[in-house]
């Protein structure tokens, strides 16, 4: 990884000093730097939580309701864009994304089993390809992307970049029950006609033995093989408005089977006689105007078969890698709306400086276990979450966020405040 990034920067300042030469040369080379796009975005991220992060401070809160307060920094994303227009309406995009700061081999500590340590290396953990794609644009309104894409189903999903959610950390309830960003390998065509953009995709569908019972289907677009298996598939729809000025609405969708979606493939019993479908359907909308930022969601999933997820194969198998002892919800809902205003825009001097401060308020409410699966009950995944605090712009494609959240559980268990400070920028550079 570090030779490709220093070969693309060498060749981009070769290209650069050779664009200020003279003669034919210097123009086709000019023509090609204008072509090329290089950009992206990080996040830098400091946390003080006052509550335990014991393993057990679900099942036993009172033994761990006056455990010491914890802290952390963190790069949650540092993402770089690459981009190409061949030409002809032929182009070419990627998006590399380093997750937490590194790559390699961790040891975890997984909280549902037990706190058993674990080493672990994760497709799509520390380094992800979030896109690879070519695309053909036939007009505005009709563009055929193949690859790897982004599935923009919610509003964390189709605007995941740190400039578009108040928080430090990206919004907690769509963030626990659908992946984060959700990209897959697959067809996508969309476009944009007078007030309305649509998106349609095709793609390999999810992996039912990634489910669990506190995130439901969020690591189910991940694979611990070197492709993604598509024995079964999955589709997705967008649809969003722009009708009214500085509003935009949108309703997304998924549909497709889960059970049997795995390698190597069981013939019999749990994986070949049922399905797994997986149904989402979601709402979102953003309003800029009047120095108002207002953005708010809701998404509600649906697991048929959710009670035989635990008799599956690979989560029976001892030696794969899918060793999740609880069961599924079959049902999974999140809910958030959040509002800033820009106090700098009553300030002549800082809104003419293009500077901005936000003081935002945001609610959500989520809970990936919202069906009793055959009796169980997890109470501490019903959450219901507020944060306030601001959000600087010295320039437009930077902020600087501070907020303190604090997480409403069941009165059986402990609350959890905590504060977070952020430094994020989101940009191209070439």
């Amino acid at each position: 990884m570090k030779r490709l990034l220093f070969t693309l920067m060498t060749t981009a300042a070769c290209l650069t000093g050779s664009a200020q030469g003279n003669g034919a040369d210097s123009t086709v080379q000019q023509k090609i730097l204008s072509r090329l796009h290089v950009g992206g975005y990080g996040e830098v991220a400091f946390s003080r939580n006052w509550y335990s992060d014991h393993v057990s401070r679900y099942s036993e809160p009172e033994a761990h309701k006056n455990d010491p307060s914890h802290g952390r920094f963190d790069i949650p994303h540092a993402v770089i864009y690459l981009g190409y227009d061949f030409g002809k309406g032929w182009s070419f995009s990627t998006e590399i994304e380093f997750e937490h700061g590194g790559n390699g081999i961790a040891y975890e500590k997984e909280n549902e089993e037990g706190g058993e340590w674990e080493q672990e290396t994760e497709k799509g953990g520390e380094v992800e390809l979030e896109q690879f794609w070519i695309q053909k644009s036939f007009s505005r309104a009709a563009n055929l992307r193949a690859g790897h894409i982004v599935v923009p189903v919610g509003l964390n999903n189709a605007h995941h970049e740190p400039l578009n959610f108040f928080t430090v950390y990206r919004p907690e309830g769509e963030n626990t029950i659908m992946p984060s960003t959700w990209h897959q390998t697959g067809v996508s065509f969309w476009g944009r006609y007078g007030d309305f953009r649509y998106e349609a995709q095709f793609l390999a569908g999810l992996n039912a033995d990634n489910f669990t019972n506190t995130g439901w289907i969020r690591k189910g677009h991940k694979s611990p093989m070197e492709f993604d298996v598509a024995n079964k598939y999955g589709v997705s729809l967008r649809l969003d408005n722009y009708t009214v000025p500085g509003l935009r609405i949108g309703l997304s969708g998924y549909y497709g089977q889960s059970i049997g979606n795995s390698y190597p493939r069981n013939a019999s019993g749990v994986d070949a006689e049922y399905k797994g479908e997986v149904l989402i359907g979601a709402f979102d909308f953003t309003y800029k105007g009047h120095n108002w930022i207002v953005r708010g969601q809701a998404d509600y999933g649906y697991l048929g078969d959710a009670d035989q997820l635990k008799y599956v194969y690979n989560r029976l198998n001892s030696k794969s890698p899918f060793k999740h002892s609880a069961f599924v919800s079959k049902n999974a809902y999140a809910v958030g709306i959040e509002a800033g205003y820009n106090i700098f825009s009553q300030i002549e001097s800082l809104r003419k400086d293009n500077q901005k401060l936000y003081v935002f308020g945001r609610y959500e409410q989520y809970n990936p276990y919202a069906s009793k699966t055959k009796g169980t009950d997890y109470g501490y995944t019903e959450v219901k979450r507020m944060a306030v605090g601001v959000n600087y712009h010295p320039l437009p494609q930077l902020v600087i966020k501070a907020e303190y959240s604090k997480r409403f559980l069941k009165s059986i268990y402990n609350d959890e405040p905590s504060l977070n400070i952020g430094v994020a920028y989101e940009g191209w550079f070439l």
